[in-house]
């Protein structure tokens, strides 16, 4: 039985685009072989890239509704040929450079269905459409374009790297692609790869048009090209100031935390954020967290109530006055 290209993304056959992209991204990374090492995981996601390639094209997916799994070999005009169903000639004395003419337009608009008009206009008009397809072919025509989806790391898409892309050609050939990735891509970005779309005639292939999607990072955000990453701290190292080490995308480096640092702080790292090509590297903001220790005693409360006190003895302990609630 030929494979449902909906049953294999999971969706209903009235699934709009965003449902179709959103369960396409949820599949390809739960099948991509880089995370999945089960035997299966490649075929399945070559299986879930060439039902995404069909879906995700409006064209591919109006003929392939009409026609099922066959679609491919139908063409825009159906199974009978051009849009009207008439009978086209081809080869013939012309051999195969002959232009394929309807003969619809003669028999049916110009003889009014009745094929006994004048076979010398007939022949005549074949001669000038074969003069005129002459004009044309002087000229190449682009093959198609092929639109995908790639999910990368969010590292890759910090320091830039390569990715691997399955795409399925109208040969139904699954070919993998490697994809070089710019440094500070964002989510959403497109790249072109120019010339390895479907062939097109007189060696003047399409592209592939493919949207990045980046996938998250357990400690990092990014803003702009600015990265955040929190920063557990002891009240001991907040308050009396420390070394402390902070992942970078490049690797752990060591933080100083300056004496009296309260909880929220942010401590900027200078050109350890996103640097695309040409532009100034942003920063890593590491925002500190104070962590308390769980349970307190009763030792460490009493501790912390006579430091309290000493505090607000000195000077009144209030960080709260400058907020207007």
């Amino acid at each position: 039985m030929a494979e449902d290209y909906y049953q294999t993304l999971g969706v209903s056959r009235d699934a709009s685009p965003a449902d179709i992209q959103k369960a396409y991204r949820k599949l390809a990374r739960k099948y991509h072989p880089d995370v999945n090492s089960e035997q299966d995981a490649k075929k399945k996601f070559q299986e879930v890239q060439a039902a995404f390639d069909v879906l995700n094209d409006p064209s591919k997916r109006e003929l392939y509704d009409r026609y099922g799994s066959s679609f491919e070999s139908m063409g825009a005009g159906g199974p009978r040929g051009g849009p009207g169903g008439g009978a086209r000639w081809s080869g013939g004395a012309g051999g195969p450079g002959f232009e394929e003419v309807d003969l619809s337009q003669f028999f049916g608009e110009r003889y009014g269905g009745d094929p006994s008009g004048t076979f010398g206009d007939i022949f005549s008009q074949f001669r000038r459409a074969d003069s005129g397809r002459g004009q044309r072919t002087a000229s190449s025509k682009k093959g198609s374009d092929i639109v995908s989806e790639i999910e990368i790391p969010f590292v890759t898409a910090v320091q830039g790297g390569e990715a691997q892309l399955s795409v399925r050609r109208k040969t139904g050939e699954i070919e993998t692609i490697t994809v070089k990735i710019p440094a500070g891509i964002d989510e959403g970005k497109k790249i072109r790869l120019r010339g390895q779309g479907e062939a097109g005639t007189r060696g003047n292939p399409g592209d592939i048009l493919i949207t990045v999607h980046v996938g998250p990072h357990p400690y990092f955000h990014r803003h702009g090209n600015n990265l955040e990453v929190r920063v557990p701290v002891t009240l001991a190292e907040a308050a009396l100031g420390a070394k402390v080490d902070v992942p970078t995308p490049k690797g752990v480096i060591s933080l100083r935390v300056p004496p009296g640092t309260s909880a929220g702080a942010k401590l900027r790292i200078k050109g350890h954020g996103v640097a695309p090509k040409g532009v100034d590297p942003g920063d890593l903001l590491a925002e500190v967290q104070i962590v308390l220790p769980k349970p307190l005693d009763d030792e460490s409360r009493d501790s912390i109530k006579r430091l309290d006190d000493r505090w607000n003895s000195q000077q009144p302990q209030n960080p709260r006055r400058d907020l207007h609630w």
